[in-house]
């Protein structure tokens, strides 16, 4: 422990499954530096799941889009991200995401920047803005990884063992009526890509074989369309109401099984030690941390995830019995 060390700065910008899974580093850090002050940068659309974590002392939030919208904002966002260490000085500021631009809004708040040196990420450039570094390979593990360069700033150890038995990373609150009479089951069908998206006949399949309450996740008008579709197919499958991210974490978190396509919605079940099954077709199982609880099915696809092949459309060839027999098994759990 460095007792110099009491007000850190972590600079996770997007998405939201990197956001979920790199927050399980709140609670080591705490366990480490109980008495240290925590604030998180990141994009304003995904702060909703930080907002009053118990573990946070300040969300910043940021709007990157919009400068490259009104390049006149740009003097203005500088000015605001400065504020932020006039606010609070920090003894120092972690960038787990090892882009330029998350690089740069380190460096623009402070000087006591970390991050991954230039064999460890895809954009070396950023390395150039930090003042200490973490190696560790690219391909490792994402969630190793974020574990690997706070832990490795901050001068402690986190072992598998701490993640495997990790708390829930967020506290919840739910309203949502579940029955008792039968296992309950979320289906996320939405994604960031649709290469991504398990085919919506297939999840019908998996609903009808089960025969278990299969919640139908959804976020934008086209996936409720499609959860629609698979509601009208089948009888065990059902409308999830529409949530925000918060009433999200809390219906996922009194679920028997969550399976779902790589997006953030699946990743929040690892994160509150849920059952779940992730799919996986251009990307593979290095985004998840698997458990005996957790699993990955990958399609027969080759990843290379030096170059992520956006149209591998290989997630339709994951035999929908596969994901059937592993759930049967997760239910028992």
């Amino acid at each position: 422990m460095n007792k110099d060390i009491q007000n850190i700065a972590i600079v996770r910008l997007s998405a939201l499954g990197d956001i979920i899974n790199s927050a399980v580093v709140l609670q080591f850090i705490k366990k480490e530096y109980p008495n240290a002050n925590i604030t998180w940068i990141c994009e304003e659309m995904f702060s909703s799941i930080l907002k009053d974590h118990h573990y946070l002392k300040n969300l910043h939030t940021l709007t990157l889009k919009e400068l490259k919208k009104r390049d006149n904002k740009i003097k203005v966002f500088i000015e605001n991200l400065k504020k932020i260490s006039t606010f609070e000085e920090f003894d120092i500021i972690i960038d787990m995401q090892g882009l330029i631009k998350s690089a740069i809004v380190s460096r623009i708040i402070g000087k006591k920047t970390h991050g991954f040196d230039k064999n460890s990420t895809r954009e070396s450039l950023a390395s150039l803005l930090y003042k200490t570094s973490s190696s560790i390979p690219y391909e490792e593990n994402v969630i190793k990884r974020n574990c690997f360069v706070v832990s490795d700033a901050l001068k402690f150890k986190i072992t598998d063992e701490m993640i495997l038995n990790k708390d829930n990373i967020f506290n919840y609150t739910n309203d949502f009526k579940f029955s008792k009479d039968n296992k309950n089951i979320a289906f996320i069908i939405g994604a960031s890509w649709n290469s991504k998206k398990y085919p919506k006949e297939l999840v019908t399949k998996v609903c009808d074989t089960l025969g278990e309450t299969s919640y139908i996740v959804w976020g934008s008008e086209d996936e409720r369309k499609d959860a629609l579709w698979i509601c009208e197919q089948s009888k065990y499958a059902k409308l999830a109401p529409k949530m925000s991210l918060k009433k999200l974490v809390g219906f996922i978190s009194e679920l028997d099984l969550v399976i779902g396509n790589d997006t953030g919605p699946t990743h929040i079940a690892w994160a509150q030690n849920i059952p779940s099954i992730t799919l996986f077709g251009p990307t593979n199982e290095r985004m998840i941390y698997e458990t005996p609880k957790n699993i990955a099915i990958n399609s027969p696809s080759n990843v290379n995830i030096l170059k992520i092949d956006k149209n591998d459309f290989s997630i339709k060839e994951i035999d929908y019995k596969e994901i059937v027999k592993n759930a049967q098994r997760l239910l028992k759990w």
